[in-house]
């Protein structure tokens, strides 16, 4: 697992439901004696190279130029905030992103996790929004196949939301793969099952409100799996939001734990055939923090392959 206290220093106001609490509470229960094989390392800061590969110079200079006075946040957006710990926030979960790859790639572990925020599947090469800054999930896919000489990653996204930013840059290069299934209509209104990439590397399964496992098990049983196998990627990252849960404030799935653990064990098999096993998973959405704590442990706990 890479997180780092900088997680906590990005301070989005009382009310905000992108707070500190979520990485407390995700941390708290990785705390418990059942995940104290989990191997803790510190997210580093990315550097403004590997940003750059996923975003373009003006957008990666506007952000790190944002340098809020203490308790003076502002926002970009009506819903995304930057304060004084904002920048260094970002950099570290785009960082603890890079790490993983690494990791992983090096052998050091099988499967790695990030309990970083900001999160990031809603940036766009040119644009922050939706409380993303930087997109750390197409980081770490630049920088697989930058450093590691990987051709083929996939993205793979099970957050309430469409990851309309991971989708803007994975669009027009056939061998990065982009599948998500959503809820429809929702926050940020992209995501339609004819949005297909360049070369049918984009693959979108919106759901309806009120959907629940069923719904959900099938798009992917159906759709996204199939999919995901016929690429064949050599690296599986997961943008691992928890907002489907049925407790979850943002938006109205009805996803229980118990579909988290089907679909991450489902991921990693798709990962032993193809990669061998190679998955990093990077912590997304999921806004009700006991839900989004029960959660995580069920997805680590598969990761764990306990």
């Amino acid at each position: 697992m890479f997180t780092h206290p900088a997680a906590l220093g990005h301070d989005t106001g009382r009310h905000h439901p992108e707070s500190a609490d979520r990485v407390r509470s995700v941390l708290k229960m990785l705390d418990r004696p059942e995940f104290e094989g989990v191997l803790r390392k510190t997210a580093p800061v990315a550097p403004v190279a590997a940003l750059l590969a996923a975003h373009t110079k003006v957008h990666v200079e506007s952000i790190l130029a944002m340098q809020p006075a203490p308790k003076r946040p502002f926002y970009i957006d009506g819903d995304t905030v930057v304060s004084s710990g904002s920048v260094d926030a970002a950099l570290r979960a785009a960082g603890g992103a890079m790490a993983a790859v690494d990791a992983v790639m090096e052998g050091k572990v099988q499967a790695g996790f990030v309990a970083m925020r900001p999160p990031g599947h809603h940036a766009e090469r040119n644009r922050a929004m939706g409380f993303c800054l930087f997109n750390n999930a197409a980081v770490a896919a630049y920088h697989a196949r930058d450093r590691h000489g990987l051709t083929r990653i996939a993205v793979v996204d099970f957050d309430v939301h469409h990851g309309n930013g991971t989708q803007d840059i994975f669009t027009p290069d056939a061998n990065l793969f982009y599948a998500s299934s959503h809820q429809h209509p929702c926050y940020p209104g992209t995501g339609m099952a004819d949005e297909r990439g360049v070369a049918g590397n984009v693959v979108n399964v919106p759901l309806r409100p009120g959907s629940g496992g069923t719904e959900f098990r099938a798009a992917w049983a159906d759709i996204i799996l199939p999919a995901l196998d016929a690429f064949a990627p050599e690296l599986l990252i997961i943008s691992a939001g928890f907002d489907a849960h049925g407790a979850d404030p943002l938006a109205q799935l009805r996803l229980q734990v118990a579909d988290f653990t089907w679909i991450t064990e489902a991921l990693l098999a798709v990962a032993d055939k193809h990669c061998p096993g190679r998955v990093i998973s990077l912590l997304e959405g999921g806004y009700d923090v006991d839900a989004l704590a029960l959660s995580v442990a069920a997805h680590v706990r598969s990761l764990m392959r306990l």
